[in-house]
């Protein structure tokens, strides 16, 4: 059996994959509704880190969030995205990692999100590794390394 090419994959950090913060679309704490839908909009992206003034992580505001939250039993309350702020309906509980975190930690971190925040110790935003550059790198570990998976999908049959 061939032996598994060597790639940097296994020795890729989260620091090699992500986006740099001044990359990132991102709104802040005190940020009402109606500004963070519009950058949600504009970006094309489903959720976006949330930061306070002081560019520490502080979690993530979605679409469903913000649309969730001025939903009325009959109609959606447009005048709360003014009223409301990104504080009151922010995610708190994302995973999140440091630069020299490894590809497999940042796999299994983004298996049900569509990125991850990059943080430091001090809890500053760094950037963010998306879903997709994980799945890229690991696609293309898997197209190198071909012959091997082919030979081990065989020998189960």
């Amino acid at each position: 059996m061939e032996h598994i090419k060597d790639l940097p994959l296994l020795q890729m950090t989260a620091e090699s994959l992500m986006v740099s913060s001044e990359k990132v679309a991102h709104v802040q704490l005190n940020n009402p509704l109606e500004h963070a839908l519009l950058i949600l909009v504009t970006s094309g992206y489903s959720a976006i880190p949330v930061l306070d003034t002081r560019y520490k992580f502080k979690g993530i505001i979605g679409k469903n969030a913000i649309l969730n939250e001025i939903l009325g039993l009959e109609r959606f309350e447009m005048e709360r995205l003014s009223e409301v702020t990104v504080e009151d309906v922010l995610m708190r509980d994302i995973p999140s990692v440091n630069k020299s975190d490894h590809f497999l930690t940042c796999l299994k971190n983004v298996l049900d999100h569509p990125f991850l925040c990059v943080v430091d110790q001090e809890g500053n935003f760094d950037g963010i590794v998306t879903r997709r550059e994980i799945l890229k790198q690991l696609n293309k570990y898997i197209h190198v390394n071909k012959e091997l998976f082919t030979e081990l999908s065989e020998g189960e049959k």
